[in-house]
């Protein structure tokens, strides 16, 4: 997937009602009438949302006779899904490194005593400066 259509897919999911609409959908395809029920939105406004969501490859609409349902694209999540477990793994490999780190460290260091501080020189104080 490239990176354009990547970002489409993590900013359509950005909005909680999409999230909302594509969790619905993960139990089965709907029109938007049936979308639409639990917002206080009109028709249209859904329409709107379902326009991103099919801009970046989420949802599909098809014709079943006067129905037109929704249908979810769960390909795309195994796509983000890759996506985000490769940095996952790059940071799970980046605390490895650390924990064995820790591990070779001897467990009896001592506490090392705070750095020297510098001894700071008093300034002066300015002409006319009251106290």
């Amino acid at each position: 997937m490239a990176a354009d259509a990547l970002s489409r897919v993590f900013a359509a999911l950005a909005d909680p009602t999409r999230r909302d609409m594509v969790a619905r959908l993960t139990v089965g395809d709907a029109t938007v009438n049936e979308l639409a029920e639990p917002y206080d939105v009109t028709v249209q406004a859904v329409s709107k949302h379902l326009r991103v969501l099919e801009d970046a490859g989420l949802v599909t609409r098809s014709r079943d006779a006067q129905r037109r349902p929704v249908h979810l694209e769960a390909e795309v999540f195994d796509l983000m899904t890759k996506w985000i477990e490769r940095y996952r793994r790059q940071a799970e490999e980046r605390y490895r490194r650390l924990d064995d780190v820790l591990r070779a460290m001897p467990d009896d260091v001592e506490a090392m005593p705070p750095p020297a501080t510098r001894s700071r020189r008093r300034r002066p104080p300015r002409r006319g400066a009251s106290k």
